[in-house]
C-alpha cells in the first residue's frame, strides 16, 4: 500500500519533483525514490524474496534503509528493522525469532552479525550496505539497459507489512506484527491530527526501527505529500542546526530530548526556524516556558507500537494539564480493572485500545501466541499502562504498570537487563529497576549479588555488558547487596528496592553510546 502510494505521488505533477526524504548527505525526490525503489524491488525479486517473507535490516538511519523498506513493501515482503545497537544474545534472539533468510546490515555492524551466523540456521544470505552487491541489487540499469521494475504487489491490507520489536512486561523482546493498513492509516491519521500538507518537512532524529520515525514521520510525510528529514541520531548540539538545514516545519520529542534542549544555553537563534508544531511525550511542567522561548506549540500524544496512536492533543483546543489528549474517532479507549472489567470515567485502571477499523492495532506478536492472547483480547490491546478517562473522551496517562523501564525514549525490559547481568560469572543474582532521571523519564539501576569472594565492581560489570546489551540498556546505577529482599512468595521485592534507591550507589556514566566517560560514586538524585 505504501509502495503504491509512492508510485502515485511520483506521477503527480505537483509532487514528483518534491523531496520525499532528506538526510545529511542525500536527498531524494518522489520520482527518484520511486525509480530506485523499483530497481531495488527487482533486485530483491532476483534474490528470491517472496511475498510475506520477513527480511531483516540491521541498519542505522539512512536513505538506503527507507528505500529498502519501500522496496520490500513493493514485493509484498515484511520489513523487520532491528536496533543496530543490538549485540550478542539480543541480536541473536531477534534473528532467531524472525527466522529471516535474508538480512541487510551496515558495514559497521557486519562483524557483529557474522559472529552470530554459525548458530543461525535460517539465515542464508547477508547483504552489506553499502557494497558492490547492494549497488548491483539497487542499480537502475543492467548492462546499459534500464531495469524492468515490478509493479507493487497487490496485498491483503491486513497482511503483515512490518515487524517492530518492543519490550513488554514479561521481559521478552517481542516483534509486533503490523499490517499494511496499520502502517498507512497511522501515517494518515497522524497527518490529519497535525494538519500536515505538502509544504511540511517532518524532522526526526529518532531511529527508523521505531513507530515515531517510521510510521509517524516517513509514512506521515508520504501520506501528506510532504518531506521526511532523517538524521542519523539525536544530538542536542546539532538539533537546531539540523532543523534549519532541513527547513523543518514539524518536529517530534521523545523521552529526555525536550529537557536536553530546554537545558541548553539560550541563544539569539532560538526562534530562527519555521517549526510550527512539536509533538511527543512526556509533556514537561515547563511547557509554557519552552513554547515562549522557542515559539513552538507542544502537542502531547498517547500511543505505543502495539496499539498505534489513538490519542492526540487537538491543535484547535487548549491543552488540558494532566491529559495526553483526546481519543480519535477511529479508536476506542477504555479503562479496565485487574479482572478486565471496564471502569467508569474518572477511575484509574489499565488502558485498553481498540480500532474502530480493521488493522488499526497490531495483528499480534510474531511466533508468540500466548503473549498475543494475553495482550490482544476481543480486539482490545491491553497496554499495561495506567490511566483514566474524562467524561468527554480525554485520556490521562498515569504510568506503566509492568516491568518496563522508560529511558531516553526507549522501552527497556528489566528482565532483559537482569538476564545479561546474571550471565556474568561473578554474579549470583540481579534485579533491575527504573529510577527518576533529572532529564525526565528514568535511568536504569541494577542491584547485584556477587559470587562469594568476587571483587567485581560497577565499572567492570558495565564494561563487560557493552558487548551484550545495547547502550541505552546498560545500567547507570549499580549497587551491590549481600542478598535481594523477597516477598513471602519468594519473589524479589522490587518495591523495597525502589525505596532503597535513594541510598548510596555507584553511578557509571560511561558507555559506548554515552558521551560521558567518568566513573564516580555518589547518591542518586544529585546533579549530573
Amino acid at each position: 500500500m505504501i509502495a503504491a502510494l509512492l508510485a502515485q505521488r511520483a506521477s503527480e505533477a505537483g509532487c514528483a519533483d518534491r523531496d520525499l526524504v532528506r538526510a545529511h548527505t542525500t536527498r531524494l525526490t518522489y520520482a527518484a525514490a520511486d525509480r530506485r525503489v523499483g530497481a531495488l524491488a527487482a533486485g530483491l525479486a532476483r534474490l528470491g524474496v517472496r511475498r510475506g517473507e520477513p527480511v531483516v535490516a540491521v541498519m542505522a538511519n539512512s536513505v538506503e534503509l527507507v528505500l529498502l523498506w519501500f522496496a520490500l513493501a513493493r514485493v509484498g515482503a515484511v520489513h523487520v528493522p532491528l536496533n543496530p545497537a543490538l549485540v550478542g544474545e539480543g541480536l541473536r534472539h531477534a534473528l532467531r525469532l524472525t527466522r529471516a533468510r535474508i538480512a541487510f546490515v551496515d558495514q559497521a555492524r557486519w562483524d557483529h552479525l557474522e559472529a552470530l551466523r554459525p548458530g543461525l540456521e535460517s539465515l542464508e544470505h547477508v547483504v552489506c550496505v553499502p557494497s558492490s552487491e547492494f549497488d548491483h541489487l539497487s542499480s537502475e540499469t543492467r548492462s546499459g539497459t534500464r531495469v524492468l521494475t515490478p509493479d507493487p504487489v497487490a496485498v491483503d491490507p491486513l497482511e503483515p507489512a512490518v515487524m517492530l520489536f518492543t519490550s513488554g512486561t514479561t521481559g521478552v523482546s517481542k516483534a509486533c506484527v503490523l499490517s499494511h493498513t496499520y502502517v498507512l492509516r497511522q501515517g494518515q491519521l497522524h497527518g490529519r491530527a497535525l494538519a500536515l500538507s505538502g509544504e511540511d518537512v517532518l524532522y526526526t532524529p529518532f531511529p527508523l526501527f521505531h513507530i515515531d520515525a517510521a510510521t509517524l514521520t516517513v509514512v506521515a510525510a508520504l501520506a501528506a505529500g510532504g518531506t521526511a528529514a532523517v538524521a542519523p541520531r539525536y544530538s542536542t548540539t546539532r538539533f537546531w542546526d539540523d532543523v534549519r538545514r532541513f527547513d523543518a516545519s514539524v518536529i517530534s520529542f521523545m523521552g529526555a530530548t525536550l529537557a536536553m534542549l530546554w537545558q541548553a544555553e539560550p541563544s539569539t537563534r532560538d526562534r530562527e526556524h519555521r517549526v510550527r508544531v512539536a509533538w511527543g511525550v512526556p509533556m514537561p511542567p515547563w511547557k509554557a516556558d519552552f513554547e515562549e522561548r522557542f515559539g513552538i506549540p507542544l502537542i502531547e500524544v498517547y500511543g505505543l507500537t502495539d496499539a498505534g496512536v489513538p490519542v492526540y492533543d487537538p491543535l484547535d483546543v487548549a491543552h488540558r494539564p494532566g491529559f495526553a489528549g483526546r481519543v480519535l474517532n477511529e479508536f476506542e479507549v477504555a479503562i479496565a480493572d485487574e479482572r478486565g472489567r471496564h471502569l467508569p470515567a474518572g477511575q484509574v485502571g489499565q488502558i485498553l485500545v481498540r480500532g474502530r477499523e480493521p488493522g488499526l492495532v497490531m495483528n499480534g506478536y510474531f511466533a508468540m501466541p500466548e503473549a498475543t492472547e494475553r495482550a490482544l483480547r476481543d480486539g482490545w490491546v491491553h497496554t499495561g499502562d495506567l490511566g483514566r478517562l474524562s467524561d468527554d473522551g480525554w485520556l490521562a496517562f498515569l504510568g506503566r504498570s509492568g516491568e518496563v523501564i522508560r529511558r531516553r525514549g526507549e522501552n527497556i525490559s528489566a528482565l532483559d537487563v537482569e538476564a545479561s547481568v546474571q550471565a556474568h560469572p561473578d554474579v549470583v543474582e540481579a534485579a533491575a529497576i527504573g529510577v527518576p532521571s533529572e532529564l525526565s523519564e528514568e535511568e536504569v539501576m541494577v542491584f547485584v549479588v556477587r559470587r562469594q569472594g568476587a571483587a567485581l565492581d560497577a565499572a567492570d560489570l558495565t564494561g563487560w555488558l557493552t558487548d551484550r546489551l545495547a547502550g541505552h540498556m546498560i545500567p547507570r546505577f549499580v549497587e551491590f547487596l549481600d542478598a535481594l529482599p523477597r516477598t513471602p512468595t519468594q519473589k524479589i521485592a522490587k518495591a523495597l528496592l525502589r525505596e532503597r534507591a535513594g541510598a548510596q550507589s555507584t553511578i557509571v556514566e560511561g558507555s559506548a553510546l554515552d558521551p560521558h566517560t567518568a566513573t564516580t560514586t555518589r547518591s542518586p538524585g544529585a546533579g549530573r
